[in-house]
């Protein structure tokens, strides 16, 4: 109940600081501390049942496992809705962008540059993860440690390069349905 409270707290209490209603910044803040509170006790909770014995309850086994997939599943149709945002206005232009896609005056990244690079950083980042948890299972820690670093170093750099795609982009997102629907798929990726 609290931390539905704290999530009711929080968006209403954002939505009234951000149009500067009295009031909001404090909703705001007390959503977040009902958050941050929930979030406490719930997690020193599921530490406690797992040293009990070593090992989580069955009952709590299957609800982190349910969390866990139902968490994938909203990512997907999260995703899924930005593409579909993206395919049905490339697809089907809309007078209001001039009918045709990409709409007048939106310059278009070249696929082939920064986009093809951080997807390769991307791809390598998953490897050097992959190789850490191999590691891990083999029980070889030097070798955990030295994937562990890579992967942080390959996100870096992914940052970097994601940094300088947006700053150098010739359009931003305001611009139109084509640039709220690149930033926002790729700022969450």
């Amino acid at each position: 109940i609290s931390g539905s409270l704290g999530a009711l707290a929080t968006t209403v209490g954002g939505v009234m600081y951000m149009h500067s209603f009295q009031g909001g910044a404090t909703l705001l803040s007390l959503g977040l501390i009902f958050i941050l509170y929930t979030m406490f006790v719930w997690w020193r909770d599921v530490l406690r049942e797992s040293t009990l014995e070593g090992h989580h309850t069955k009952a709590v086994q299957l609800g982190l496992r349910y969390g866990f997939i139902l968490f994938i599943v909203s990512e997907v149709m999260f995703f899924f809705a930005f593409f579909w945002a993206f395919f049905h206005s490339s697809l089907a232009p809309t007078v209001e962008i001039g009918g045709i896609w990409p709409p007048k005056g939106i310059g278009v990244l070249d696929p082939w540059e920064i986009p093809l690079l951080n997807t390769l950083i991307l791809l390598s980042s998953g490897a050097a993860v992959t190789w850490a948890h191999h590691a891990i299972l083999a029980g070889k820690e030097k070798r955990a440690v030295y994937a562990l670093v890579a992967t942080v170093l390959l996100a870096l750099v992914f940052t970097g390069f994601q940094g300088m795609e947006y700053y150098q982009a010739p359009f931003t997102i305001s611009d139109s349905i084509y640039g709220s629907t690149f930033f926002l798929a790729t700022g969450f990726h």
